[in-house]
């Protein structure tokens, strides 16, 4: 009974602390989008976002170790792992995306996310998908056509396309890597961990060049006016990836990977919500229920996945069990 009752108690909280998560993390296209809008690349954007969240997560996470250092070299495969996909790949391809289509749009594709894990399993190693997900994947590749617009001949760009369906397999990674319970790492360390491992790699790729970077000191402009150009670096930085990757890896460990993921797709609405108030942005009609197909889609995907499926990414403390 009383593990009952912890469980119930550690989900409340958990779907709290996830919805705080997506809220955070939707709001960072938006907010990039105007500095590129303002002569930043997408690469010099997320490298700010990036070091600005790991320099004020790196104080709180030094704490959190409590000089456990040997943790770092344990787990060294999988911050490598989570700070060169989950968080600078992500990231990235998102903001490079979001350069040249709408904010709610490119989300919408990379949380598409589940749909190729199916299909990858049953074409990598033969893992069958069920009735109910074969019924998804087909729902929400309708509404993908439906949210591209490509029926009524409006363009398509390609490019973005790719970028956002590359910050998919990133995506992937992350939830994968946020749910272990096992590593003992705080989720602020493995946050701050994988933040500074980022902005330690995007750095070196722009001196070399082979990230292209550019920057603007001049001010900002958004729908409601302009701000000076370090106020949007600073609510991306602590705001959207400090704040978010927190509560994004501390609930994914409360919920497991699959619930989160399913917690996780108010980003898409939190998106569409700060690309409207921040930039104007309004999907047609026609997008906005290719967008709910889409949505509905993932979500009877994520319902017909197997429940041993389930069960090896969502595992229970050991006082629950």
């Amino acid at each position: 009974m009383g593990s009952g009752r912890y469980k119930a108690r550690r989900t409340g909280v958990g779907l709290a602390v996830a919805l705080g998560a997506a809220l955070s993390f939707g709001m960072s296209g938006a907010w990039a989008r105007g500095l590129i809008d303002a002569g930043w690349t997408p690469g010099a954007a997320v490298t700010a976002r990036i070091w600005v969240a790991a320099l004020v997560l790196l104080v709180p996470a030094v704490l959190a170790l409590r000089g456990r250092w040997g943790l770092l070299r344990r787990n060294a495969g999988m911050i490598v792992a989570y700070g060169l996909l989950a968080v600078t790949a992500t990231q990235l391809c998102y903001f490079q995306a979001v350069a040249v289509m709408d904010v709610g749009i490119a989300l919408l594709i990379e949380y598409t996310a589940p749909v190729a894990v199916v299909l990858w399993l049953w074409l990598r190693r033969g893992e069958q998908p069920t009735r109910r997900s074969i019924l998804g994947a087909v729902v929400a590749f309708i509404g993908l056509v439906l949210m591209l617009d490509v029926l009524t001949g409006a363009r398509v760009d390609v490019g973005g396309i790719f970028w956002a369906l590359a910050a998919m397999v990133g995506a992937a990674t992350y939830f994968v890597l946020s749910a272990r319970e096992d590593t003992g790492l705080p989720p602020i360390v493995l946050a701050a961990a994988g933040l500074l491992l980022g902005g330690v790699g995007l750095t070196l790729a722009g001196i070399v060049g082979v990230l292209p970077m550019a920057w603007s000191f001049a001010d900002v402009g958004y729908r409601f006016g302009t701000l000076p150009w370090f106020v949007p670096v600073l609510a991306i930085g602590v705001l959207a990836t400090a704040l978010a990757y927190v509560l994004g890896i501390a609930s994914t460990r409360m919920l497991g990977s699959r619930l989160a993921s399913f917690i996780a797709l108010a980003e898409v609405v939190a998106a569409l919500l700060f690309g409207w108030l921040l930039l104007g942005q309004l999907p047609a009609p026609v997008q906005l229920v290719g967008g709910v197909l889409v949505l509905a889609g993932v979500v009877i995907v994520k319902l017909g996945e197997p429940a041993a499926a389930a069960e090896l990414v969502e595992p229970l403390p050991e006082s629950a069990r």
